[in-house]
């Protein structure tokens, strides 16, 4: 998918993007097989995270630097994306092998020296994670760039997501997704809030996605339902493999399955339509219609006693039933006869 076909309407189908995040457990090849497996299970994208533990953070034995309340309790926030990221020198080759898959390669920068590296490479399209929407200065870089942007909403107020988007819109005129996202790993479902996308839609112009923390793949279901036109989830090749972010991340099979669910959704939903389709038009032959329903002979008088409306639907239609009532027969007619309007006078 090129940068120039990357626009959504309500027939386009939804873009699912795997996300590779910390997932390689420091392993190029664990990376590359990742990236087959999500070609396998029928993703769109794989996307990349660009930083380093430096450009990031510092290194600070500080409280302040200290992670609390998360699934990384107690780890020191450098540890944590030293053991996370993805080495540079492994995207070129990531790129490649994504291209190669016939995938989308993008990713997540966190600072202005990682969007001049993704440039290097061509990267197609910009995604502004949930803990850099009120890093204005590096949005601003971003969207003079000049590529479709998918910003991601799990940290951000009203007042932050307008901000976002003014910045973004004053430089690009490309596509911009609106990713609902809560910051919770994993996320509850009673704080998914998938309501809201549909209100993304209306009150900013954007093209609503969802940005999945929850467990098991009802989310992603509910908001293709709702309207979300990007998926993006956690990509692992087995959570036996471990890492920072395992627990949250869901395997082949699962991702397979929830691929699998979103496009049957998207044919549930299908379009606004009142028109029948040939099965539907062949099941009106199983409808109600009036039948003469007791032998009757010329000049009997049709009541309730001689017809009816019944199965099948090859007689008139039943809303005649008080028209006819009354009338005379013109002939002889044998139970089980089709009601025609030349039977009656």
């Amino acid at each position: 998918m090129t940068r120039g076909n990357f626009n959504f309407d309500e027939n386009t189908p939804v873009f699912i993007i795997a996300e590779l995040s910390a997932n390689h457990n420091g392993s190029i090849e664990t990376a590359i097989e990742t990236i087959k497996a999500a070609k396998r299970a029928g993703a769109d994208a794989i996307k990349l995270q660009t930083y380093t533990a430096d450009t990031i953070t510092i290194d600070s034995n500080k409280d302040d630097f200290i992670i609390k309340g998360t699934i990384w309790e107690g780890e020191k926030l450098y540890d944590l994306y030293k053991k996370a990221s993805t080495p540079w020198e492994w995207h070129p080759k990531l790129f490649d092998v994504a291209k190669e898959e016939g995938l989308v390669c993008f990713s997540s920068p966190f600072d202005k020296s990682a969007v001049d590296f993704l440039e290097t490479l061509g990267n197609p399209i910009y995604k502004i994670a949930s803990f850099e929407i009120t890093d204005i200065p590096l949005i601003e870089y971003i969207a003079t760039k000049n590529k479709p942007i998918i910003l991601s909403t799990g940290i951000a107020n009203e007042q932050d997501i307008n901000l976002a988007l003014k910045t973004i819109r004053k430089y690009n005129k490309c596509e911009l997704i609106l990713l609902k996202c809560t910051s919770s790993y994993p996320a509850p479902f009673e704080e998914a809030n998938l309501l809201t996308l549909s209100d993304f839609k209306n009150k900013y112009d954007v093209t609503p996605g969802l940005s999945d923390h929850t467990l098991g793949s009802t989310a992603p279901i509910v908001a293709t339902a709702l309207g979300a036109k990007v998926i993006e989830k956690h990509f692992i090749l087995d959570q036996s493999i471990g890492g920072p972010d395992s627990t949250f991340s869901m395997s082949e099979k699962d991702f397979t399955n929830m691929v699998n669910s979103i496009r049957n959704t998207e044919k549930l939903l299908g379009k606004i339509t009142y028109s029948l389709t040939d099965k539907q038009i062949r099941g009106r032959d199983h409808s109600r219609s009036l039948y003469i329903i007791k032998d009757v002979k010329k000049g009997d008088i049709a009541t309730e006693e001689n017809i009816k409306s019944i199965r099948p639907g090859f007689g008139m239609h039943p809303k005649f039933l008080k028209d006819v009532l009354g009338k005379k027969f013109k002939g002889n007619y044998s139970r089980g006869s089709r009601l025609e309007e030349n039977q009656y006078e």
